[in-house]
């Protein structure tokens, strides 16, 4: 029986249980959601896929109520307390989004949860791009989005339920690692600067745009890829970045020509379920993660992102296509331009550096007297 992460990919037990659980409650949440169409309803199953693709054991009613909140406090608090400045000290609006952005992935780099990291980061730059244009929009996206966050945490209840964890297997037992130390202070700091040079001036840019709500989606995938950055090492991060658009986006393109011959609710969902299929192999591999766990994950929710919204649009109209080709391609552009940014700050800030001035500090405390 495989016991690491790079063994038979797929096809342990344990594995093959949360692909089918991941591609499950993806789908049926996506299903419901195009049912019911209410504005937005595409971000539950984006919600539903964010939980599902991480080895969380089921959620308790209070751990998913802190999620909901997770994402609407940022919303409601930067409301009343954001906008304001947004509207009439702009320097010093965008200074405080910097600082709230900035602890989301601080607190994301330090150990804590990417789930919550990840839904504080959508809400505050929801905040940004929808309230900063009109307060109305915004109170009206904060229900909707409720909405959306109580419907996915209920799919993933429903998934865990059809198809609950295995038994913990004896001869494991034994063999499991102790947790890691949270990491270095100053090198959870470097990360959380390192996201922040993605996020920052891409919602600063849709600040000053007078269309930012339709960026909306745009943004989610934006917030995905700074809480990528504050989890994933340097040398491997403008990689994942690139390659997670690259897969997510060839997925959606296949999913997209198909469905334009068969325009169907029921091809739709069966071919999100494949998607959650394969993209499921590299996500989870035996009784832990696959190495490149980070970078399918995030292909599997940029395929999501980039398909939903066109099908909700009009699945065969020619809006609808144009919407696609274009929201495809603004995502490319967002991967390169968030690969030119890291490479530009691991440049000017070297993670080496970084490690020794964290050793030099270290030292320096450990000799003081």
């Amino acid at each position: 029986m495989p016991t690491d992460a790079t063994a038979a990919p797929g096809r342990h037990p344990a594995a093959a249980r949360r692909i089918l659980r991941l591609a499950l409650g993806t789908t049926l949440c996506l299903l419901f959601s195009q049912l019911v169409a209410w504005p937005l309803s595409f971000i539950a199953p984006v919600l539903t896929l964010t939980i599902l693709a991480t080895p969380l054991p089921p959620l308790g009613f209070k751990k998913g109520i802190v999620i909901v909140i997770a994402m609407l406090a940022p919303m409601l608090v930067g409301g009343y307390v954001l906008l304001p400045f947004l509207e009439h000290m702009r320097a010093v609006g965008i200074l405080l989004v910097g600082l709230a952005l900035f602890y989301t992935f601080y607190y994301t780099a330090r150990g804590g949860s990417p789930v919550m990291g990840t839904f504080m980061t959508i809400g505050l730059t929801v905040v940004v791009t929808i309230g900063s244009v009109s307060p109305e929009l915004l109170m009206a996206m904060i229900k909707g989005l409720g909405v959306c966050a109580a419907v996915g945490i209920a799919f993933v209840w429903l998934a865990h339920a059809l198809l609950p964890d295995l038994p913990p297997d004896p001869a494991l037992a034994g063999m499991k690692k102790p947790a890691p130390p949270k990491p270095d202070p100053a090198l959870a700091g470097r990360k959380a600067l390192r996201s922040l040079a993605i996020v920052l001036p891409v919602a600063v840019t849709f600040l000053f745009m007078s269309g930012s709500p339709s960026f909306t989606v745009v943004m989610i995938k934006v917030a995905t890829m700074g809480q990528q950055a504050s989890v994933d090492d340097s040398r491997q991060m403008g990689r994942s970045l690139l390659e997670s658009t690259l897969w997510g986006g060839v997925g959606a393109i296949i999913a997209w020509q198909i469905m334009a011959l068969w325009p169907s609710l029921v091809l739709y969902c069966l071919l999100v379920a494949l998607a959650g299929l394969v993209y499921g192999r590299w996500i989870f591999a035996g009784p832990l993660m696959h190495p490149k766990f980070q970078t399918f994950s995030y292909a599997f929710l940029t395929l999501l992102v980039i398909l939903a919204p066109a099908v909700l649009d009009g699945m065969g109209s020619s809006g609808a296509g144009g919407a696609f080709w274009s929201r495809l391609g603004l995502f490319v552009l967002i991967a390169v331009y968030g690969t030119v940014s890291v490479w530009l700050f691991d440049t000017l800030w070297p993670e080496r550096a970084a490690t020794q001035e964290v050793e030099l500090s270290g030292n320096a405390t450990a000799t003081a007297p």
